[in-house]
């Protein structure tokens, strides 16, 4: 089970992630968590950044999704403003989402790469799709009540990938 938590890569943060890379081993959709990995989850509107990377990333012909677990009216603004397709209420880890991008998109799982701060959320949900897996330092620690407990098990799991030589935070690799 432990497997299932380690993801494919990790980044300090999305804009670190080698985009060209990704392009080339054949992916062609990204899917992308909101709060936490996109903005800080007090942000309620995209920053000029972020545009900028989207607007980058769509100019390389990728599909870029936003996939949150929040409801529409957080996701919204976000979706508007970047011009991207998204899903609410998503529901990670588990499939029905995921399966409908990719019946909807017509693409294969190592065509689909998903992105995000949660190995219990984003990492776990990508990994049982067997997309690539992403995983990225979350922009901030001020985060809602519900993600703080969540931060506390997962820094447990996180001693234990990295006592079995797993995963080790700080490590970076792609």
């Amino acid at each position: 089970m432990l497997e299932k938590l380690v993801p494919d890569k990790y980044f300090k943060s999305i804009y670190d992630i080698n985009y060209k890379v990704l392009k080339k081993s054949g992916i062609k959709c990204l899917i992308f968590d909101l709060s936490n990995t996109l903005e800080a989850e007090n942000v309620s509107t995209p920053s000029r950044r972020l545009k900028d990377l989207f607007e980058d990333l769509k100019d390389m012909d990728f599909k870029v999704i936003i996939m949150s677990n929040n409801f529409r009216k957080e996701v919204t603004p976000f979706k508007e403003l970047l011009c991207v397709d998204s899903c609410y209420l998503s529901f990670k880890p588990l499939k029905r989402k995921y399966k409908k991008i990719i019946h909807l998109f017509h693409y294969s799982d190592y065509e689909v790469a998903c992105i995000g701060d949660q190995l219990f959320f984003d990492i776990l949900g990508a990994n049982r799709m067997h997309f690539t897996s992403i995983l990225v330092n979350p922009i901030s620690a001020d985060e809602f009540a519900v993600a703080k407990i969540n931060r506390k098990i997962e820094n447990l799991v996180i001693k234990k990938l990295t006592s079995k030589d797993y995963f080790k935070r700080g490590r970076y690799y792609e």
